[in-house]
């Protein structure tokens, strides 16, 4: 399948948390196929309406943010070069997940010390820099757009994202953008569904190569153990 642009997430392994995620989001990025969302009562909205923006990229965190690959490189070079960097990065623990509001929607987010996920996070952008097309002028734009910090316009235009190094937060997205007035009932409701699903602590001892299809949709291309 041809891809448009790639990315680097780390995603749960297959299991019971992984397959809920794709039903509750009702996208499933190891198949590449719909899933039905599960039936929840007391939600503020159906789960299609409270899913619809973070669908297409399936449960994840994002690592490496999604680019077009440069000139010159090739999808095999980007899959080898994650090979290489999985084997040789060490995994990573983080004390616990826990659903919390980030802005106007809910993600999980790590609980305790987030210096190791972070330092994983940074080099995975560097790593995968060499890869990365530089951003068109509509899509600097675009993203300049939404209003931008000094800071986050300077690594927007060094690493083609904002919220990448010092602007980065380790997240899991679960809804898009909702009224502030609901977070709190959706909070209790999703954590429990979620919270028998989440290990504790919780292990990121693999990263997932991932491809956007031509209808914006992400594919599972690898997932490999971090091995070093």
């Amino acid at each position: 399948m041809p891809f448009t642009r790639y990315a680097v997430y780390v995603t749960p392994p297959p299991g019971p948390l992984s397959d809920f995620g794709a039903a509750w989001l009702g996208w499933d990025p190891v198949r590449g196929t719909t899933v039905p969302h599960p039936n929840i009562p007391d939600l503020p909205a159906p789960v299609s309406d409270l899913t619809d923006a973070p669908r297409k990229y399936g449960l994840h965190a994002t690592m490496k943010p999604p680019f077009t690959l440069a000139p010159g490189t090739t999808e095999a070079a980007l899959r080898d070069a994650f090979a290489a960097f999985c084997a040789a990065t060490a995994p990573v623990t983080l004390d616990g997940l826990a659903i919390a509001p980030l802005g106007r929607f809910l993600a999980l987010l790590p609980e305790g010390d987030e210096t190791a996920i972070n330092t994983l996070a940074a080099a995975c952008v560097r790593a995968f820099e060499p890869f990365r097309a530089p951003l068109t002028e509509a899509e600097i734009t675009r993203r300049r757009a939404g209003g931008l910090t000094p800071e986050q316009d300077s690594r927007l235009a060094q690493w083609g994202y904002p919220h990448v190094m010092a602007g980065f937060r380790f997240h899991i997205t679960l809804t898009g953008k909702r009224p502030k007035s609901e977070l709190p009932t959706l909070r209790a409701t999703l954590t429990q569904h979620f919270a028998p699903l989440l290990p504790r602590p919780v292990p990121v001892d693999a990263l997932s190569l991932m491809g956007e299809d031509r209808q914006g949709r992400f594919h599972l291309i690898h997932r490999h153990a971090l091995t070093a």
